[in-house]
């Protein structure tokens, strides 16, 4: 089975093409090669997919038929991702913040510039 749409079966993805242009752009690894979306993939293959900043690593247990209901994805794969990935205190201060205070309406022209210069440095 190919490896987005394995991924899509085991609902880390919502379509085959978010899954497809997740490998385009290198988030989806084989052990440590970046893959195509048209890598097969086999029992005991070990799997990286970055969503949210985190790298999940999975373990291959068996391929399924087609998509699967939440309850019986953890018949297909193990996850082997490291506890400490999870750490979001870590991932919340190296992020940079722009707030603004709720209620304080909507964005002036100054506030639009301010947001659109920190969006363009990251």
């Amino acid at each position: 089975m190919r490896i987005d749409q394995y991924l899509w079966c085991l609902r880390y993805y919502k379509s085959r093409n978010q899954a497809s242009l997740a490998c385009k752009q290198g988030h989806i690894r084989l052990g440590d090669l970046i893959v195509k979306p048209s890598r097969e993939v086999l029992i005991g293959d070990t799997i990286s997919v970055r969503k949210n900043q985190i790298w999940h690593k999975l373990l291959v247990m068996d391929i399924p038929k087609s998509r699967l209901g939440a309850k019986l994805v953890d018949i297909y794969r193990e996850n082997i991702t490291p506890k400490n990935a999870h750490d979001n205190e870590k991932f919340q201060s190296l992020s940079k913040v722009h707030k603004r205070e709720k209620g304080s309406g909507r964005p002036t022209k100054k506030d639009r510039r301010e947001m659109d210069d920190y969006f363009k440095d990251s």
